[in-house]
């Protein structure tokens, strides 16, 4: 296993370069000063803890080591019971790598998944997404996954999927799809896609809304179920007490009005969090509520890649609910856990936020009324990060989402 110094690995693995930052002292070994640069749009928060909470540096010491390299574009990152590691690669394999990083073969029997570019011109979003051990895995050895599911002619859509892992970590068995979402579109782009289980035999799925213009009004409608928090049990039925039922919409539908979800986690009190890519300005974080409306694509604190303004050209409105906080520039979230163990007490309870522009870990504090109090951005010359977790120890890893992506190992210094 190789250790390295955090401006070695960064030469290694940065094949997409992070904006410049202005290079001054700073905390750690290369950490360089930050500055959050210019808005996108002027809308004011509707509460003063709704956006740049007071921005921090040096809250602890980190070190961090090569875990694993040569992955194609990992995307999700999830602990076995015996410290080894399942991760997907975007083009459609799931790995097994051991604690030390030894990458083994890609594990049989996931399906085939769409991994085709979008017309728009714009880079690959789909393919195999987030992986996570089940609520039961020592039992039952049982694996969930997310996927762009191809549905015929040039069709795919997010799908979540199940199977059993062999005791050789080298197939999965019985594998059946436990949720699709309907209907599928001719867009590969924004499936959202990360899995979480809030321990009562249901699991939350994140979806996005295929980003076009026509497709991105389907995040309010609910007998579509794009841009929207699903709610299934383990075995793809549905939760008798979710919120549509026996009303008008989806009955797997949790929550409405979403962008494009790909950080999700539960909070120490057992609340979800999501976080969503807003357009240029408006990524956001959101506590999901059951039945509750999120505004997109009516309102944002972001505006149109073309500069033109959002749906109404509001950030707010009736009936629509408030971000708990957004960003305006970006910072484009992947994946999010919250931190716990014993290896960072000073992070305790903190959410870690992936990010993959522009690059590194963002750490969001939270004071006791549950607002945002301050800030933090970690590690940003490590390049694209797509997925963030917290080991059974309370270290850290993250995947670098690029060509020859790799798995990072963050932990305290000796």
């Amino acid at each position: 296993m190789q250790r390295t110094r955090q401006t070695t690995l960064a030469a290694l693995l940065v094949t997409m370069a992070a904006p410049p930052v202005t290079a001054a002292p700073g905390h750690g070994e290369t950490d360089v000063t930050f500055t959050r640069g210019n808005r996108n749009t002027d809308f004011a928060p509707a509460f003063d803890a709704q956006f740049r909470a007071d921005l921090v540096e040096g809250s602890a010491s980190t070190s961090t080591e090569l875990l694993a390299g040569g992955l194609v574009h990992p995307w999700g990152i999830d602990q076995l019971p015996d410290g080894s590691f399942l991760v997907t690669e975007r083009p459609g394999h799931l790995r097994h790598v051991t604690a030390d990083g030894t990458v083994h073969d890609p594990i049989a029997g996931v399906p085939e998944v769409y991994n085709a570019a979008p017309e728009t011109g714009w880079a690959t979003q789909a393919g195999l997404l987030d992986v996570k051990a089940g609520p039961d895995f020592a039992e039952n050895r049982m694996v969930y996954f997310t996927y762009s599911k191809p549905m015929g002619d040039g069709m795919s859509a997010t799908a979540a999927a199940r199977g059993t892992l062999s005791d050789d970590m080298t197939e999965l068995r019985n594998v059946e799809d436990i949720w699709v979402q309907s209907p599928p579109s001719d867009a590969a782009m924004h499936y959202g896609s990360r899995l979480v289980f809030p321990g009562d035999g249901t699991v939350f799925i994140t979806t996005g809304e295929h980003f076009t213009e026509e497709y991105r009004d389907y995040a309010q409608d609910l007998d579509r179920t794009y841009g929207k928090v699903i709610r299934v049990n383990l075995d793809g039925s549905i939760p008798e007490d979710n919120p549509f039922v026996g009303r008008e919409g989806d009955d797997a539908i949790w929550s409405l009005g979403h962008r494009n979800m790909q950080g999700a986690d539960l909070a120490p009190d057992g609340s979800l969090f999501v976080l969503e890519h807003g357009p240029a300005g408006g990524d956001e974080i959101n506590k999901p509520a059951p039945g509750a409306n999120y505004g997109w694509p009516l309102v944002s604190y972001g505006e149109q890649y073309s500069g033109e303004l959002v749906g109404t050209g509001q950030a707010s409105m009736e009936g629509m609910e408030q971000p708990l906080y957004f960003w305006d520039p970006v910072i484009a979230p992947g994946g999010a856990t919250f931190v716990t163990g014993e290896m960072f007490p000073e992070w305790e309870g903190d959410l870690m936020i992936g990010s993959l522009y522009p690059s590194g870990l963002v750490r969001i504090v939270f004071g006791e009324d549950g607002y945002v109090v301050e800030e933090e951005r970690l590690l940003r010359n490590q390049g694209r990060v797509r997925d963030v977790d917290v080991l059974a120890d309370g270290s850290i890893v993250f995947l670098t989402d690029f060509e020859n992506g790799s798995i990072i190992h963050v932990t305290a210094p000796d």
